[in-house]
């Protein structure tokens, strides 16, 4: 698990608890020989928190200009690609979904991160587009953070 997805799930459950809201955030297990459908998976009764989420986190200060669905997604040994496993992972599961990117910006200078709807990462590979460039990443909802902890606000990151 990256620090980023640890991160994330730790706000989470913090924020359940601090709130008083029935749920949890987690990370399930990567086993080599089996699929991993999304890095981290939110459950609640409550609409806003029934979520799957992916991570990718991208260095800005090494250069990288884009996350690509070449570079930075997997294709199993069928030629499934992770995008279209997460969508039907969603679809079947009833969870909405984004696609949390980090942007890695260098010593000195804080990580920050940003939510992409699932429907538009999906609708983006569909097209046949190469990905996202680091520029179209910052017009997305930032995941602001308080110290630690990343600020839970998934009507912001959630498109239906």
């Amino acid at each position: 698990m990256t620090e980023f997805e640890r991160q994330l799930v730790r706000s989470f459950n913090t924020y359940f608890k601090e709130n008083g809201i029935k749920g949890i955030a987690f990370r399930l297990k990567q086993h080599r020989f089996s699929h991993q459908y999304l890095d981290v998976i939110v459950d609640s009764l409550h609409p806003d928190y029934y979520l799957g989420i992916e991570c990718k986190s991208i260095s800005t200060d090494k250069g990288a200009k884009a996350l690509y669905f070449t570079q930075h997604f997997t294709t199993d040994k069928q030629g499934s690609h992770q995008v279209d496993r997460m969508s039907e992972y969603l679809r079947l599961s009833g969870r909405k979904g984004f696609l949390a990117v980090e942007l890695r910006q260098g010593v000195g200078k804080g990580r920050v991160a940003f939510a992409i709807p699932w429907k538009v990462v999906a609708d983006r590979f569909e097209a046949g587009k190469s990905g996202f460039k680091v520029e179209e990443i910052r017009e997305f909802p930032e995941i602001e953070r308080t110290g630690s902890l990343y600020l839970i606000e998934t009507r912001k990151w959630v498109e239906e």
